[in-house]
């Protein structure tokens, strides 16, 4: 009996929990459903709700639009209106103005008609008066014609010398003046030296007896020298120093920097001097290219290629005039941007233009071409502007000025030269300079004498006042000064200043 209880009662067991389980589970499934139902209605109910907001708000917006064009409409309504308006108001206007053009016309009509009645009795009395005068003047209508037309053209000759006397003061004093304004304002902002640096040519040595040895046995060492560096060097009886004499500046400054190695090291043969010029040809090339970009990095310049850098640097070792061209092409450059700064012009082409007007004095050649032609071809091959290519090629006047920019490096090329201590002249060139000066003034007839003074940058003129009127002084000085022009070559400008005096002298006894 026990074995079947403890059979029947796991087994009821297993029964009773197997069905409180179902009924859970049929619970949770009922539950479940009635879940999904009321979720399922809210939805619907949800999209409903939603469906007529949206319906409402496209209303809305519809509403919002036919308002907006409505309003549209009604303000084009209102502007057609105003034009037609308008249009009206300008017909009638139109309508007015034609017509008073109409009663104009015939008011011009009726003065025509009184006008030619009036030169009809013009021409009557003028073919009167004119036999009249015949009859009284005894001259005929082609004499006196000539006589009323030879005084009117000395008294309009007269008029017109005296306004174009005034209209040059006039023009002479407010071009100074401007140009005057505009270039001191330019060179005061230009801080360079008063005195360029010049290359010299001059290699000091530390003793007498370095002389024999830069000599070398039979001259063997300063003939080695020489062939290498194409310089001459001159040993002489100058103490303590040889001289080093080339028309290159390039070859000879790396004959002098040769040599100044050379003594310092104390070994001087063929071997160590062909050694020490290789080397420092080799520390020339690459100074120069150093000092042509040193130059463009200062002026603020790029893009120029090697070939034109080159040129540059070679400038640094070149002088015109005791003036060092690189410094003396800086300085164009420089002047130029700011000239051109101050009238309007490019200022980047005025600088490239002054930096490179010179640029052919760099370039080694064998031809018979000026350094403005070697400039201008240099420029074309490195792919210069026009512009720049016509400063180079007129800044001394062989070709004409096509652009403004070329114009200013012109001016800024004959300021740096003729700005106090940029050049130096020789007392022979500055006196023939002078001479010549007074002897182109002195060739013209009623000349008494002709004196240049302020350094050549003034020609006074003293002249006859019984052979010459004050209109031929004028004359006189505008033909000298053409011819200064022509003649001469000069930095800056020449004044021709015209003496013509009268003086009376009575003594009263």
């Amino acid at each position: 009996m026990q074995l079947v209880l403890y059979i029947a009662l796991p087994l009821a067991g297993a029964v009773l929990g197997w069905t409180i389980r179902w009924f859970y589970a049929r619970f949770q499934l009922s539950s479940t459903e009635q879940l999904a139902e009321r979720l399922k209605k809210d939805a619907a109910k949800e999209a409903e709700a939603r469906q007529k907001e949206l319906i409402l708000e496209t209303r809305d917006a519809l509403q919002r639009e036919r308002n907006e064009q409505e309003r549209e409409l009604r303000d084009r309504q209102k502007e057609l209106q105003r034009l037609e308006r308008r249009l009206l108001q300008k017909e009638e206007n139109l309508e007015e103005k034609a017509e008073a053009l109409d009663q104009e016309n015939q008011g011009l009509s009726t003065r025509e008609r009184n006008l030619d009645d009036r030169q009809k009795q013009l021409d009557e009395l003028e073919i009167h008066w004119r036999n009249e005068l015949e009859r009284i003047s005894g001259l005929t209508q082609e004499e006196a014609r000539r006589l009323i037309t030879s005084s009117l053209e000395d008294d309009a000759r007269h008029e017109a010398q005296g306004l174009i006397n005034k209209i040059e003061q006039e023009a002479v004093m407010t071009a100074e003046r401007q140009a005057r304004e505009i270039l001191v304002s330019t060179v005061q902002r230009m801080a360079s030296e008063v005195n360029a640096e010049v290359t010299v040519s001059s290699v000091s040595l530390p003793n007498d007896e370095m002389k024999g040895r830069i000599i070398g046995r039979e001259g063997r060492n300063i003939r080695t020298l020489e062939t290498l560096t194409g310089v001459d060097i001159i040993i002489d009886d100058t103490p303590e120093a040889v001289v080093v004499s080339c028309f290159d500046p390039v070859r000879k400054e790396i004959a002098k920097r040769s040599l100044e190695r050379l003594v310092s090291d104390g070994r001087i043969h063929p071997t160590r001097i062909e050694e020490v010029v290789q080397k420092v040809t080799t520390d020339m090339t690459q100074t120069i290219y150093e000092e042509g970009e040193k130059v463009l990095y200062e002026l603020n310049i790029h893009h120029i290629k090697p070939e034109g850098v080159r040129g540059l640097g070679r400038l640094a070792f070149r002088t015109s005039y005791g003036q060092n061209v690189l410094a003396h092409s800086k300085e164009v450059a420089v002047l130029a941007g700011t000239l051109a700064a101050e009238v309007g012009a490019d200022i980047e082409i005025a600088r490239r233009g002054g930096v490179l007007h010179d640029i052919g004095k760099g370039i080694e050649t064998d031809g018979d071409s000026n350094h403005v032609e070697l400039g201008v071809e240099l420029a074309k091959r490195i792919g210069e502007d026009p512009r720049v290519i016509n400063c180079i090629a007129a800044h001394h006047g062989d070709v004409p000025h096509n652009c403004i920019e070329s114009v200013i490096v012109q001016v800024a090329d004959a300021i740096s030269a003729s700005r106090p201590g940029a050049r130096r002249e020789t007392l022979d060139n500055y006196i023939k300079r002078l001479e010549n000066l007074e002897a182109i003034a002195e060739e013209f007839e009623g000349v008494d004498k002709a004196y240049a003074i302020q350094a050549g940058r003034e020609l006074r003129i003293m002249v006859n006042h019984e052979k010459v009127s004050d209109q031929q002084a004028r004359e006189i000085a505008k033909s000298i000064a053409r011819k200064i022009e022509d003649q001469l070559r000069y930095p800056g400008r020449i004044k021709v200043t015209m003496i013509r005096e009268t003086r009376v002298v009575e003594y009263a006894r």
